[in-house]
């Protein structure tokens, strides 16, 4: 603790993310990051910025990056996007950021389950904001009927981190009109995997904000791109902020980047698809294993096993060179979060947990 410190942030929990460990011939299941390429479409327009050995990133790039909010607009067109209605912001984490620092300040508390995104906790911290977690069900599903109380706004993942469950858009919808003073944030960081996007929704619902990243389906984790959707009210409380924090949130390479891996949909729908079989594949094989596998629609499964710890589990697999993701927290302490690899990562961790178990049994 620091003498210098503000009060603030001797009250403050920081947000933890996921490990990256620095081994050699790591199989890395912790952190839902891709794990093919990201577009060579994406490589080349990246390459293309750098020209003229790279003359042009002495320039600020444009603080509106109205060349990305044009493409994803052109992106979501079925929709009727219009590029007023997109932010874009350094990953989504930042976009959320915003979001509930611009939105979700109100007298009442902001709703999101107990089990849920552990950063927007760390946000609500940050920003002084009062806020009220309400219980998944045994089955870790969401129960609209919850969220009728006064509120501040609502947030949920979805499909839920670190749960993979999907919440059907029908269930958004009627969340939608059953809070319509309230901003509802529908935090679609893995929507790509197996969900329908609540974008489909935004001409209708004014209280509708929808946030996507470009860091798991795109394999673009490390250019950090995130952008929200919603009517132009609410782009512009989030402009608000941004250009009251930082006018430049996106550099030259991330724009370009950015707006060459949404042009290229065969790309994306082929590396989408690889991961939405692996993961059946490795659902099918945990399962053979006895281990309860939750239902997923993500590029992970959440998973336990009934007669195996799983901090042992994870320490084991760790010592092999296989790091996944294990939260010690009440209600799923006992469940690894496991991100889809490739077939031949997912298979090697298959056979890891096979010599575990039998040797443990």
């Amino acid at each position: 603790m620091s003498r210098f410190w503000s009060p603030l942030v001797h009250r403050l929990t920081p947000y933890i993310p996921g490990e990256q460990p620095k081994l050699d011939k790591l199989i890395k299941l912790n952190t839902n990051e891709s794990p093919y390429p990201p577009s060579p479409q994406a490589i080349a327009a990246i390459r293309g910025e750098l020209a003229n050995d790279g003359n042009g990133l002495r320039l600020y790039p444009d603080p509106e990056a109205d060349h990305l909010k044009w493409a994803i607009a052109a992106h979501f067109s079925r929709f009727a996007i219009e590029p007023g209605q997109v932010f874009v912001g350094n990953g989504s984490d930042e976009v959320l950021a915003h979001a509930f620092m611009a939105l979700l300040q109100h007298d009442q508390p902001v709703l999101f389950p107990d089990i849920t995104y552990s950063f927007y906790p760390v946000y609500c911290a940050l920003y002084g904001i009062a806020h009220r977690t309400l219980p998944l069900g045994d089955d870790f599903c969401l129960n609209v009927a919850d969220y009728r109380p006064a509120n501040g706004g609502i947030v949920i993942a979805n499909p839920n981190a670190p749960t993979g469950r999907l919440l059907p858009l029908a269930s958004i919808e009627r969340l939608l009109a059953a809070n319509p003073d309230s901003v509802v944030v529908v935090d679609e960081a893995y929507v790509d995997f197996g969900g329908e996007t609540a974008i489909a929704l935004v001409g209708a619902h004014a209280n509708l904000l929808v946030v996507q990243t470009l860091s798991k389906s795109r394999a673009l984790a490390g250019l950090r791109v995130g952008y929200a959707i919603g009517q132009h009210e609410l782009i512009a409380g989030l402009a608000r902020v941004k250009n009251s924090f930082n006018s430049y949130p996106l550099d030259r390479l991330a724009i370009v980047g950015a707006v060459a891996a949404l042009a290229d949909e065969e790309h994306f729908t082929w590396t989408r698809q690889a991961v939405m079989r692996s993961r059946a594949v490795l659902a099918e094989a945990l399962g053979e294993l006895a281990f309860e596998v939750v239902p997923s629609a993500a590029n992970f499964i959440f998973a336990r096993h009934p007669a195996h710890d799983a901090a042992t589990l994870a320490a084991e697999l760790r010592q092999r060179g296989i790091v996944v993701r294990h939260f010690a927290l009440a209600r799923i302490a006992q469940y690894l979060r496991i991100t889809i690899g490739t077939d031949e990562q997912c298979a090697m961790l298959v056979d890891a947990l096979r010599e575990i178990l039998q040797r443990q049994a």
